[in-house]
């Protein structure tokens, strides 16, 4: 893997730290962000944590599609000052954590000024002390957006396949991301992986380039084997683990979350 050009690391915008929040992330789309980001956070609650997902793709929001959910309130209402952000959050009776959802194919979110942005986030983190664990479900790339919002993040969480254009954004959002905080805890979860073995190859090859380039080692926070249960789930509009808890991917998102737990 040779490493491809990027423009320059933006200014640090991160002023505050969210130790609980964990921020979901992706170079590209098409990778399973979002519903890992169901899952991830249903597996925490499953475990005991009181937890909030946070759709944070202002531009393609869609946590509330796959879910079949229809929210009171989105962040769109938040944003035009109807409902504070606390007020916007929503049980999801099938799972038991909490969502705010995004506004489904609006684009408009994704151009808030940066001040109102970062206004945002410093909701967020303030209401996230009410909560065990947030999940933050990031739009895919590196964008303003993305950089504000998973900036505080305790933990980012970037998801990768073993395709060559995933490796490759998956590299530069490490790239970027390192490049602004050096003291990001980064981490790598491999989806859609054929088995285990492949997937530690997958991680081994975005390892390498790290290493090579960055001189960075991002943690492998796990491996999630290709299931066809998950296309099911996502086609009836059904979490995962409720509707097929025993299933090769619903085990090994819930291994990620013991390892979160245990600090690993």
């Amino acid at each position: 893997m040779t490493e491809p050009v990027f423009p320059a690391a933006l200014k640090n915008v991160r002023p505050l730290r969210g130790a609980n929040v964990i921020a979901v992330a992706s170079g590209k789309g098409g990778v399973g962000k979002t519903w890992f980001s169901i899952t991830l956070s249903h597996a925490l609650t499953k475990a005991g944590m009181n937890t909030l997902l946070f759709d944070g793709d202002l531009g393609l929001a869609n946590v509330d599609i796959q879910l079949g959910f229809s929210p009171r309130n989105d962040l769109g209402a938040v944003i035009n000052g109807e409902v504070t952000l606390a007020k916007a959050a929503q049980r999801f009776p099938d799972t038991g954590f909490d969502i705010i959802a995004g506004r489904s194919g609006s684009g408009t979110l994704a151009q808030l000024p940066s001040q109102r942005l970062s206004g945002l986030r410093n909701e967020l983190l303030e209401l996230a002390k009410s909560y065990d664990k947030v999940v933050m479900d990031m739009g895919a790339g590196v964008d303003r957006t993305v950089r504000t919002l998973s900036g505080p993040a305790g933990t980012t969480l970037v998801v990768t396949t073993d395709e060559p254009t995933s490796l490759t954004d998956a590299y530069a959002f490490i790239k970027l991301t390192h490049a602004t905080n050096p003291a990001a805890d980064l981490r790598i979860v491999v989806n859609m992986a054929q088995s285990i073995k492949d997937g530690e190859r997958t991680y081994g090859t975005i390892l390498k380039a790290c290493q090579n380039f960055l001189k960075y080692k991002p943690a492998l926070a796990g491996i999630i084997r290709r299931d066809l249960k998950v296309r099911d789930a996502i086609r009836n509009q059904s979490p995962l683990l409720t509707r097929s808890p025993g299933c090769d991917a619903a085990r090994d998102v819930e291994a990620i979350v013991q390892r979160l737990l245990a600090g690993k």
